[in-house]
């Protein structure tokens, strides 16, 4: 029965689409001297309402990215999606970056400026406008305001 249980969740990490979004070289002074690292943050998604973001640091490129995409599986998060679009507005904070998510009318296409729009895509969010509000053009932590504004999102239950 284990075998039967495991197979679905390795057919989902197979189905996972990954994009690397952003790779930079960091390195902190010790009394050595400086200590060369990299950082990647990769975001996962399967294109059906699953999206996760990774962020880890290796000393060498590959073992960064392969770091990083292991936490983005491990932190994948469920986005309601209705008709191609979000059930409502939302905006969320994180650090100094603000983002502003709208649900847009069918066809209307992804209005989504970098960040947004490559965690929209991999989402699978198809008609949806955002706005950054913030000043700051840190990748990361627009990344991650993104990704706290669709953990807000809920859908209404009919009855």
């Amino acid at each position: 029965m284990k075998n039967k249980q495991s197979s679905p969740s390795n057919n989902e990490e197979e189905k996972l689409e990954s994009k690397l979004f952003d790779l930079s070289r960091v390195s902190h002074t010790r009394a050595g001297g400086k200590k060369l690292r990299f950082r990647a943050v990769i975001i996962v998604g399967n294109k059906k309402g699953k999206v996760g973001l990774g962020v880890a640091s290796g000393l060498d490129v590959a073992q960064a990215i392969e770091k990083a995409t292991f936490q983005a599986k491990k932190n994948l998060i469920e986005v309601p999606i209705v008709e191609g679009t979000i059930p409502h507005e939302v905006s969320a904070k994180f650090g100094p970056a603000k983002v502003l998510l709208k649900p847009q009318r069918k066809n209307r296409g992804l209005v989504a400026g970098g960040t947004v729009r490559v965690i929209c895509q991999l989402a699978g969010i198809k008609d949806i406008s955002s706005k950054i509000l913030s000043k700051t053009s840190n990748k990361l932590n627009n990344a991650r305001a993104t990704i706290l504004a669709l953990k807000k999102l809920k859908i209404k239950k009919q009855k």
